[in-house]
């Protein structure tokens, strides 16, 4: 759609630095068994322990065939698909991420590649990994409405069965509802619930109204008390805004008191172009996005997953994918955008 047009770009050439690196060791799929139901009855942790980064297709997610994260293929099976995955989380942990955004369609689901697929899923949550599952509508669709009612019922109740006594999986119903009215979706959401009642809500992302770019709709609807709420911003929203100030303003207002619940998964800004998200603003909206988003994240203890920390051709890529077969690595693109991450994250 209009407002992504900056993820079908290709990546420019730039100055990477901060190397991160983490071979690729095959593991058993034995290994990733779900986590004992025992998970499910655990405090649930505050949206602030929630700190990752979106894992996307090549395609923006957006696909009417399978959907296939950087660096994975349809054609690999469940060990090699573990293996890939293994290095790829790693990487991210390398990062200081806990949490990993994949997104899935009913094609990816309800087909064949669900069998190789549920291994990234696996490999992820055995390295203690959250993972986000988030629904995408398909790319001759971009209505931003449920495709297929039936194949997204059947995708859902794949993934529940599969993942609903996995503590560490969430779920999130679908990606940017922006075709329908605030009432529709809201009422969307609610049945979602409904259905899955047996999914503890604190383990349910709804997003916020139209392009997920607003929460508090869906915070004020007593039907979806006890979810998260998933939050978008980008800066491309608003390219004349240079005012660190302005931004915060807006995040601010985006959220109202709905913070506690809030997880901005996702933000995200070029990271192959060389601009220094430390350095002053110098009229870079870029700049005065990322460290208003990165300030927010802080002062307001958001969950926050940066989009994208993998995808290849993405200027907005955190990292570029290294090596070949399992053995796989990560680079970080963007020093200084990674250092706001971590002063996000309060790990700085």
């Amino acid at each position: 759609m209009p407002r992504k047009n900056h993820r079908g770009t290709a990546c420019l050439a730039a100055s990477l630095a901060g190397v991160t690196a983490f071979g690729g060791v095959l593991a058993s799929p034995a290994s990733a068994a779900p986590a004992a139901a025992a998970s499910r009855h655990a405090s649930p942790p505050p949206v602030s322990d929630f700190r990752g980064v979106n894992w996307a297709d090549p395609r923006d997610n957006y696909a009417d065939d399978a959907v296939v994260p950087s660096g994975l293929s349809t054609s690999d099976n469940y060990a090699t698909t573990y293996a890939k995955s293994r290095a790829i989380v790693g990487g991210f942990a390398k990062l200081g991420a806990n949490t990993v955004r994949l997104p899935v369609n009913p094609t990816s689901v309800n087909g064949p590649f669900w069998k190789s697929y549920r291994a990234a899923i696996d490999a992820a949550t055995a390295k203690g990994f959250k993972v986000i599952l988030g629904y995408w509508e398909a790319d001759n669709a971009k209505d931003g409405k449920i495709d297929d009612q039936a194949s997204w019922d059947r995708m859902w109740a794949r993934i529940t069965t599969a993942y609903g006594r996995n503590g560490k999986v969430y779920f999130e119903p679908m990606n940017e509802p922006f075709g329908y009215t605030s009432e529709e979706w809201r009422d969307v959401a609610a049945r979602w619930l409904v259905t899955h009642r047996s999914i503890p809500r604190d383990r349910v992302l709804i997003g916020g109204f139209k392009y997920s770019e607003d929460v508090k709709p869906i915070c004020a609807d007593s039907r979806l008390n006890g979810t998260r709420i998933a939050l978008h911003n980008y800066g491309f929203w608003h390219t004349d805004w240079t005012s660190v100030d302005q931004w915060k303003a807006d995040f601010k207002e985006r959220i109202g008191t709905c913070a506690s619940r809030t997880i901005l998964d996702e933000f995200g800004a070029s990271m192959t172009t060389g601009l220094d998200y430390n350095g002053p603003v110098n009229g870079s909206n870029e700049v005065a996005y990322i460290q208003a988003a990165t300030d927010i994240i802080r002062e307001l203890r958001l969950g926050s997953v940066y989009w994208p920390g993998l995808r290849n051709g993405d200027t907005y890529s955190l990292t570029t994918l290294q090596g070949t077969g399992t053995r796989l690595s990560l680079k970080v693109n963007n020093q200084s955008g990674l250092d706001r991450l971590h002063w996000a994250w309060k790990q700085k």
